[in-house]
Formats: structure tokens, C-alpha cells, sequence
């Protein structure tokens, strides 16, 4: 805490220098890093002050000997224990991007429309989710299905801490349920990949050679109206070293969506540097996870049983409605609280 108040003194000075706006981003990036210091001073403040009260309401109680105390010291107790829990997972969000906008990508998996109905059900999920907690979320590209779900989506998600939330979400879910396709109701599993990368500013610099991109225009097609059907306007970015596929779709203009698939791509390829980084590192220690196809984190049960459970933490719940209608918070704080005290890295797995 006494580090984070001189970087707080720190800041003030920066702000209050002659020409700081001159540098807009720098300026938006600083004001940012002095918001969330002096939030975390207050809630650490506000915390030793209840707890200085409980200490007070208890030694009051001892002297007295009197239980009529146990009330007041049961309600304090409780704010505190609440303040703690708070103060836990914003310590759980100080990673170096947490604070960043998250990208998620959802890819249906082999299946067809069962596995495509079930990605269409994970972007209704997190839409759901985003609604619940105050993040704002923006579609960047979505391809339909055939036969109706989608075979792919990406959004934006931005707000108080997106990527330090949403990094919990990346991996394979795993949905079982009595297919509605089916006419013989027979039970179905299917898969859907989330794979979530921070967005990244341009004070990190990544390296990209423009030989080793293909690009390729190609109409938006689905809503849109006259001009996405006959305007050429959609931009798909391979990123041919690694294999990263890049589409965006939702701006009428072509340059518009060129420069917003650049910039995903930018924020894809320093969250695989990243990965492997901690992935390399984890090989060290013998707890290297296998983030393959197949590999869940997550099964969504709706038949014979109703449960979503998580495999990583064990964390489950039978209230699969509210799980998919959004509620999904104490499935990303037991994740986080739990991958922290085993002394993982805060990237994506």
C-alpha cells in the first residue's frame, strides 16, 4: 500500500505538468492507472477502518461481559468478511492487462448445427453476462450457420476489468442436452471453443510483417440492409506465420474493418506470445496444461441431470438457467481466487 500511494503521488504530478494532454492516449492511459490506485486505497482505507470498528465493538463486548454486543459484532463481522472478499479479487485483477478490453472469439465445434446453436448460445451467455455486471459489448464479426446457430462470432467487451474476468472463460465448453433437432429426442453433446485475448494499445509493440498477411475482401452478407449485400466492405487478415484468421464485418467502411481486424489480430498475437511464455514456464514446474480440442473447462448439463460444473475448480451449480441467462460471476471468481494460490501466471489457458 505505501507503494501504491507514492505511485499515486506520482501521478498527480504527471497530470498536474504543463503539455500533459499534448499525448491523448498516454493522458487516457495515466488518468486510468489513477483511478483504479485511488479506488484500491479506499477500499483498503474503508476496510482497516471496519475493522478497527470490529476490534472495538469486540474488546467493549469482553470488558462488559454483555451479549447484547453479539448483534453489532455479527453485522460488523459480516461487512468485514465482505470488504475481504472484494479486496481478494481486485488483488486476483492486478495483472499487467486485466484492466485491458477483452476479445472473445467463439468457434463452434465439429457437429454442425448442434454445436452451432450451442456457440449461438455461449454469445447470449456472455451477452447476458455483460448486461448483468455493466460491460458494454461489441460485435465485431459473426458468421452464420447453415442451418441456423453460428459457426463463428467475435466481440469487444469493455468496461471495469473485462480481460481479468473474461481470461477465465477461455477454453472448450462442453454442452449435454436432448437435441431439439432431433425427432428421435435422443441426448446430444457438442463443443464450442472461447478464446479470449486482451486489446492492446499502441504502446506495445508487436511486429508484423505485411508479407506474411493475406487479406481478403468479401461481402459482410446476413442483416445490413442493400450495402453490406452488394459492397464488398467485410475484411478477413491471415496471419500466415501463425495461422491466426482474423474477420470483421460490422463496419460499412473497408478501411474501418481493416483497422479494427488489424487491431485484433495485433492483441491475438501478443496473447499467444504471452501463452507461450507461460506455457514454457509451467513446463518447468511439470504443470504444463493440455489446452487441446476436447480438453473442457467447462460442462453445461441439461439431460438426465441439470448441473454446470467447471473441471478446474470443481465449482458447480444445478440453477443451469440463470448459469446460461448470464449468472456465471462465481464461476470467474472461483477460477481466479483458486488459479492464483497455486501460483499460476495471469495469462490466458
Amino acid at each position: 500500500m505505501d507503494a501504491k500511494a507514492e505511485r499515486l503521488k506520482e501521478l498527480e504530478a504527471e497530470v498536474s505538468r504543463e503539455g500533459f494532454w499534448n499525448s491523448p492516449e498516454a493522458a487516457e492511459r495515466l488518468l486510468r492507472e489513477r483511478k483504479g490506485i485511488e479506488t484500491l486505497l479506499g477500499k483498503w482505507s474503508s476496510l482497516a477502518s471496519s475493522i478497527e470498528d470490529l476490534k472495538a465493538y469486540l474488546d467493549l463486548a469482553t470488558e462488559s461481559g454483555d451479549d447484547a454486543l453479539n448483534g453489532e459484532i455479527e453485522q460488523q463481522l459480516g461487512k468485514v468478511s465482505e470488504a475481504l472478499d472484494s479486496t481478494e479479487l481486485d488483488r486476483m485483477l492486478s495483472g499487467e492487462n486485466d484492466a485491458s478490453n477483452a476479445i472473445v472469439t467463439i468457434h463452434a465445434g465439429a457437429g454442425g448445427r448442434e454445436s452451432q446453436d450451442w456457440a449461438d448460445m455461449l454469445v447470449r451467455m456472455y451477452s447476458r453476462f455483460a448486461d448483468r455486471y455493466g460491460f458494454t459489448m461489441e460485435l465485431v464479426e459473426r458468421q452464420e450457420g447453415e442451418e441456423g446457430g453460428i459457426k463463428s462470432a467475435t466481440f469487444l467487451l469493455s468496461g471495469d476489468h473485462p480481460y481479468g474476468y473474461m481470461k477465465a472463460e477461455s477454453g472448450v465448453h462442453r454442452l449435454v442436452r436432448i437435441s431439439p433437432f432431433d425427432a428421435n429426442k435422443r441426448r446430444h453433446t457438442s463443443f464450442a471453443s472461447v478464446f479470449v485475448s486482451p486489446e492492446i494499445d499502441d504502446t506495445v509493440d508487436i511486429q508484423i510483417n505485411e508479407g506474411d498477411l493475406k487479406t481478403d475482401t468479401l461481402r459482410s452478407g446476413g442483416a445490413g440492409g442493400q450495402h453490406v449485400n452488394k459492397v464488398e466492405s467485410a475484411v478477413r487478415i491471415t496471419h500466415i506465420p501463425s495461422g491466426i484468421v482474423v474477420l470483421c464485418q460490422q463496419e460499412r467502411s473497408q478501411h474501418k474493418n481493416r483497422a479494427m481486424a488489424m487491431k485484433i489480430l495485433r492483441s491475438k498475437l501478443y496473447e499467444l506470445e504471452m501463452r507461450q511464455r507461460a506455457e514454457k514456464a509451467m513446463e518447468a514446474h511439470k504443470e504444463k496444461k493440455d489446452i487441446a480440442w476436447g480438453s473442457q473447462i467447462r460442462s453445461y448439463v441439461l439431460a438426465p441431470y441439470q448441473m454446470v460444473k467447471d473441471h478446474r475448480t470443481g465449482h458447480d451449480t444445478g440453477n443451469v438457467g440463470a448459469v446460461l441467462d448470464g449468472e456465471i460471476m462465481e464461476f470467474i471468481r472461483t477460477f481466479l481466487l483458486g488459479r492464483k494460490s497455486e501460483g499460476e501466471t495471469g495469462v490466458a489457458e
